[in-house]
């Protein structure tokens, strides 16, 4: 099935198996190594699931580590950086054998982060308060988003030593509103999707703010292709309702993909582009679209999140969408 709005070339690849327990589990995040073994963070009693690019289940690891798994990224050595909800980040060698942990599991910083509010943050902290993304630079130094309980940028050296932070809660430049997640350029330029603000910051390596792009809808994910393509998972306006937000309507915007050139100018959008979709589980379609990547060889990998992904107050926390919708998408091209 070829998919339309701009990605003609590309094709919606047959539905993984991701069910090895029970119904396909929430995919906050994917990853693809040098090896085209393709990295499906889960929350389910297998987090980690390693596939081919054709889909074929290769091994599974992780069980037993994890709170909440967010955030996933495979750096220039292959190694595995993962990040939890219990305030840490943790590097793993390319086989899954843990190699060190950033953070202490169930100490948050102090921010003044109440109730699962991102309005009640007073300052950014230090790390973390529920992070929730992380990337690698060429040069493997580690870039953390924490940005639930947080608003704030960390940088560590490859052996983990902390380098400095910046941000801070805000709508101004180099300010937060829920940084969900980061991504660091071939040239070094720093991607932060700037959630709440409806925005991508991009910044220098130290942290100096450069510009932005402000027409997303609360954006998760970036990913930077070395051929300088932008692409961004944005959740919309139906699913992932916070505190402040509106209850979703037919008209609230739905989640997509969006192409970008290096200007943050919009090439091409995929999914439904037309308020709320209507068939947000059809493919090609995204209910919230949460986590993504691109290979080398131009697959699409998005994760998205159903079964936590709008508020409780609607249909039992499920949202317009049963929790049997792909939790999981992968667009070859044709």
């Amino acid at each position: 099935m070829a998919v339309s709005s701009g990605f003609d070339d590309y094709v919606v690849a047959p539905q993984w198996a991701l069910d090895l327990q029970g119904p396909s589990p929430d995919v906050p995040a994917v990853a693809v190594n040098s090896r085209d073994e393709v990295h499906v963070l889960t929350r389910s009693l297998h987090p980690i699931l390693v596939f081919d690019r054709k889909g074929r289940f290769l091994r599974s690891w992780g069980e037993g580590v994890f709170y909440v798994t967010h955030g996933l990224h495979i750096g220039p050595d292959d190694c595995v950086y993962v990040v939890d909800l219990d305030h840490t980040v943790r590097k793993f060698s390319p086989t899954g054998e843990l190699l060190f942990q950033l953070g202490v599991s169930g100490a948050p910083s102090e921010t003044g982060y109440r109730d699962g509010d991102y309005r009640t943050i007073v300052t950014g902290g230090p790390p973390f308060n529920e992070p929730t993304g992380v990337a690698v630079s060429a040069s493997n130094e580690i870039y953390v988003s924490d940005g639930y309980g947080n608003a704030s940028i960390h940088r560590f050296s490859e052996q983990g030593e902390f380098l400095g932070s910046w941000g801070g809660p805000g709508r101004g430049p180099g300010q937060f509103l829920t940084p969900h997640g980061v991504f660091v350029d071939g040239g070094g330029t720093v991607y932060v999707a700037d959630r709440e603000n409806n925005r991508v910051q991009l910044f220098s390596s130290t942290g100096e703010y450069l510009s932005e792009w402000t027409d997303c809808r609360r954006p998760d994910a970036v990913f930077v292709t070395p051929d300088g393509v932008a692409f961004v998972a944005e959740m919309g306006t139906v699913a992932g309702v916070v505190p402040g937000m509106s209850l979703p309507t037919p008209n609230s915007l739905s989640s997509r993909v969006t192409m970008r050139d290096m200007s943050g100018r919009i090439l091409a959008s995929l999914g439904s582009d037309e308020g709320a979709p209507k068939t947000p589980c059809a493919p090609g379609n995204f209910f919230a679209a949460h986590g993504l990547w691109v290979d080398l060889h131009g697959s699409l990998y998005v994760g998205e999140v159903i079964a936590a992904s709008t508020a409780p107050e609607v249909n039992d926390g499920l949202g317009w969408v049963p929790r049997t919708c792909h939790p999981f998408q992968v667009f070859h091209r044709a």
